[in-house]
């Protein structure tokens, strides 16, 4: 990767976090890496885990189709014939000189395969295709409308078949972008309400251990008064009272 573009890779890196500002970035972005894409269009294994560990990786790899580099209305056994290709480039067996990085990008092509070769996952996916192509369509639409309300020729760029392409992907790239956020946030409400959960068990168990500790020394406590009084009521009926016997002698008148 050209070492001018690292400040467009930083931003990119990102992209889940926060969406991009001026779409003009990501279109710089996207025409560079496909430049390096169409050159190296036989990739190496090495090529393979520099596309797939490259800065902005974990925006552009939410699309399982980028991932594979299929279309997406390649078929399933032809996709699974380019995962099988592009996972023996990558296995980390067949690159003993990068293990880690090759680990990594063979974890990358397994994950993509599993959402595509799953019925409904992949259909999600064909939803998210449909619903770029879609908006993009509406876009154009409302730009030629404008240019033809301001008197100015209605065509586009994207009136090429590659250009238009390129529009459908871009969007598309931002839609995953909204359900991987979407879904993190899903995550971390959830995360955040099972922490609570928890933590009022702790409190409710930490609560009842103290009500049945108490019940239990009270319980106990009670059983030594019980004893302590019988003990001494007892003691009290057995016990003469000091004076109680003594009868004082009976009185004789003085005699003179």
């Amino acid at each position: 990767m050209a070492s001018g573009a690292t400040s467009s890779h930083s931003d990119y890196n990102a992209q889940i976090e926060s969406p991009p500002q001026k779409e003009e970035l990501f279109n710089s972005f996207y025409t560079e890496v496909k430049e390096i894409e169409k050159r190296d269009s036989v990739l190496t294994p090495k090529q393979q885990i520099d596309r797939l560990l490259r800065p902005g990786s974990t925006y552009f790899n939410l699309n399982p189709f980028e991932v594979l580099q299929v279309e997406p209305e390649t078929s399933l056994e032809e996709v699974k014939k380019k995962y099988r290709r592009m996972s023996i480039l990558v296995h980390p067996d067949k690159n003993q000189d990068d293990v880690e990085r090759a680990q990594q990008a063979f974890e990358i092509i397994n994950s993509a395969w599993k959402i595509l070769e799953c019925d409904d996952t992949r259909a999600r996916c064909m939803d998210v295709i449909e619903e770029a192509r879609a908006r993009t369509d509406q876009m154009l639409a409302e730009k030629r409308k404008r240019l033809k309300k301001e008197g100015k020729d209605s065509r586009i760029e994207e009136d090429e078949p590659e250009k238009y392409k390129h529009a459908v992907y871009v969007r598309t790239m931002k839609l995953f972008a909204d359900m991987e956020r979407k879904r993190r946030e899903l995550a971390n409400r959830d995360m955040e309400e099972r922490k609570r959960k928890r933590e009022n068990e702790i409190e409710e168990e930490e609560k009842a251990s103290t009500e049945k500790e108490w019940q239990k020394n009270f319980e106990e406590s009670r059983q030594n008064r019980v004893e302590s009084w019988k003990t001494f009521q007892t003691g009290k009926k057995g016990k003469k009272v000091k004076g109680m016997g003594f009868k004082p002698p009976k009185h004789k008148a003085e005699s003179r």
